[in-house]
């Protein structure tokens, strides 16, 4: 199952409305996607409660993975948003 590691931007964490997004994204995907932290059980990135109970800092490392034959597209576009800053 492919993976990505990656920052978030966002020094807010995923939090309100970079969680928004991000859940909005990965409810657009053909293909089932998790989100977790190390030390943690991963989590359907489609619930935003879920990724909001994350409880995602800024700079923290998350941990997407996705299974399917479009899953390496499905983790670019969701890891591009994660490591966005969305302060703004």
């Amino acid at each position: 199952m492919p993976e990505r590691r990656v920052v978030v931007g966002s020094t807010v964490g995923l939090h309100a409305r970079p969680a928004a997004l991000f859940v909005k994204a990965a409810a657009a995907q053909p293909v089932p996607v998790s989100i977790g932290k190390d030390g943690a059980d991963p989590v359907d990135a489609r619930s935003i409660l879920s990724v909001l109970g994350l409880g995602a800092r800024g700079g923290d490392e998350v941990v997407l993975s996705a299974d399917g034959p479009q899953a390496e597209q499905a983790l670019d576009e969701l890891a591009a948003i994660v490591a966005a800053n969305h302060d703004g």
